[in-house]
């Protein structure tokens, strides 16, 4: 098991986004400090910030590269979709029409 990243204690949720989005590449992850923001000042605050770790020694490179290519932005979201009921754009992000509700055709 390796650290993958050390996020600022303030990026929790970001820390959180991250590891579901390794996860869904097959990268599995723990998220290590993920709930002790509340005792800054009890603790050291370097104690206190969430870390990334990687499981798998074997996919950590490639735990990397994602990383650092979503850091930069670098990663596109996909492609945006018409909703086939009323017509309006969607960003690729939506599983269903923001202005009428139908979900996205696969």
């Amino acid at each position: 098991m390796k650290k993958l990243h050390v996020f600022n204690y303030w990026d929790r949720s970001q820390a959180s986004l991250i590891q579901e989005i390794l996860a869904n590449e097959g990268i599995q992850c723990i998220l290590k400090n993920d709930q002790l923001s509340s005792a800054l000042g009890e603790i050291p605050f370097i104690e206190c910030q969430p870390e990334l770790w990687v499981i798998d020694d074997e996919v950590f490179p490639r735990a990397q590269m994602f990383l650092q290519s979503w850091l930069q932005n670098d990663i596109t979201p996909g492609d945006s979709w018409i909703c086939p009921a009323c017509g309006e754009r969607c960003d690729a992000q939506f599983g269903a029409c923001w202005a009428c509700g139908v979900l996205r055709e696969e």
